[in-house]
């Protein structure tokens, strides 16, 4: 494997792998080279994945940050602010080197279009910075669209043990492609609110997340996720828009949809500011959420969030 260890601010290659043991030889010796070159090292992998890694460094494995991605990044849209950035700014006057991986064989179709965006977003979220983030993909376990879509959000690929520049790197058309309707479930519970009715439809929202089976400990999230989402509708969202709540495959799914877009594309994923005051709606509900899922147009923002039974 060619050395990722870039002259840009910002690198970011996907590496593609077929084994186990090519999975270990190639990040531990990605993990070697930052620790070598003096960068804080982190790794945000699935929990096999992380014990091949950690087994393969030996007494190397204590000098580097360790992080299960089932847990850490079970919602994609926190791994930016609550991984990624959370390492990179502990260090922010060094070069930092992280592996994530989002995707893993398993992930759900609904959580999947969440992962690809994210993989675009970091770009835009580190351009500039002094870091490498390393993307690993299991090519046998992994279906080719997903494949694809890497090559899309990375400029570089490591494949065969090789690096190269990826023909067909475009982050945000991987963004916009996402960017997908989400239609509600029929037989959803519906509330339309304005102003007034804001404290009428956080009640509405935990009655019926409690009547639907949602643990007592996350009722809270549901409340804080619902008075957030609304009060931005009311704020920036038109004024007034409707929360829709179902449960579906163990989940229970919250929908708040207005008559706002949403212009960045970053929105909620980046870490408050020191001594910022307000604009962290989203970014709560993305902290608090199994998944969230957003589509937004000039008709409007549609923002779904999940959390498990």
């Amino acid at each position: 494997m060619s050395t990722v260890t870039h002259e840009e601010a910002f690198a970011h290659p996907a590496l593609f792998y077929r084994s186990e043991r090519e999975y270990a030889d190639r990040t531990v010796t990605f993990v070697r080279e930052g620790l070598a070159a003096g960068e804080p090292v982190a790794v945000a992998v699935p929990a096999r994945n992380l014990e091949l890694i950690r087994d393969g460094l030996g007494t190397d494995a204590r000098d580097v940050s360790f992080l299960d991605m089932t847990e850490a990044g079970r919602n994609p849209g926190r791994i930016i602010p609550g991984v990624l950035r959370a390492f990179a700014d502990a260090h922010a006057d060094e070069r930092v080197r992280i592996i994530g991986e989002p995707v893993w064989a398993g992930r759900s179709a609904a959580e999947y279009p969440a992962c690809a965006q994210h993989e675009a977003l970091i770009n835009a979220a580190f351009a500039g910075r002094s870091a490498t983030i390393l993307c690993p993909y299991d090519e046998a376990g992994l279906d080719a669209d997903v494949l694809a879509d890497a090559f899309v959000t990375h400029p570089t690929v490591i494949a065969g043990g090789s690096e190269r520049a990826s023909g067909a790197y475009d982050w945000p058309a991987v963004v916009a492609r996402y960017n997908e309707p989400l239609d509600p479930a029929p037989d959803a519970d519906v509330l339309a609110f304005g102003a007034r009715e804001l404290p009428e439809v956080r009640r509405f929202a935990v009655g019926r997340a409690a009547s639907l089976g949602l643990a007592e400990q996350r009722l809270q999230d549901t409340e804080l996720a619902v008075a957030e989402l609304t009060t931005n509708s009311v704020v920036h969202g038109g004024g007034h828009g409707t929360l829709a709540i179902w449960s579906d495959a163990g989940q229970v799914v919250c929908e708040v949809r207005d008559a706002g877009r949403l212009t960045d594309p970053l929105a909620g994923r980046r870490p408050p500011e020191h001594g910022q005051i307000g604009g962290r709606g989203l970014l709560l509900v993305h902290y608090v959420a199994d998944l969230v899922r957003v589509h937004t147009s000039d008709d409007g923002t549609t923002v779904r969030f999940y959390l498990g039974l």
